[in-house]
């Protein structure tokens, strides 16, 4: 107890009698597939963020001289790291394709009284992205 809580206030308990907190199992998730796929897309974002840290890191080396960068090539090169990318790049991909099929969701668009259809909304992130791709591999393949 928090020293002096009592002395504050005299009605004050630890545990209030009338709160009647239901204990939820930490796998509540798993009975419904629609909470599997919101648990599965929530937990994609760590390989986000793993992306972005190995960009960071990418960067770093860069400017560590080219002696780091040619390190972190070869590290680059590794089966593990080889396959470390592919799964990443498997929940990257999952993550955003259930972000674009829920950006109708979060972004609603009128345009003068008109509310723009979700399809819409989805079709122009997934052209956004491809085009955007499509830009991405042609400056680095050409």
């Amino acid at each position: 107890m928090i020293e002096g809580t009592a002395n504050q206030n005299p009605r004050y308990t630890k545990y209030h009698p009338k709160w009647h907190r239901a204990k939820i199992p930490i796998f509540w998730w798993i009975h419904k597939l629609p909470h599997i796929r919101f648990i599965a897309r929530e937990l994609t974002s760590v390989a986000v963020a793993l992306y972005a840290c190995i960009l960071l890191f990418q960067i770093l080396a860069v400017a560590d001289g080219p002696e780091a960068y040619a390190r972190f090539l070869a590290w680059l090169k590794t089966p593990f790291s080889v396959f470390l990318h592919a799964v990443a790049f498997l929940f990257v991909l999952f993550h955003s394709i259930t972000w674009f099929n829920l950006a109708p969701k979060a972004l609603v668009v009128s345009l003068g009284n008109k509310r723009v259809p979700p399809v819409a909304i989805v079709a122009l992130n997934y052209a956004a992205w491809l085009i955007l791709s499509l830009a991405i591999s042609w400056i680095l393949l050409k």
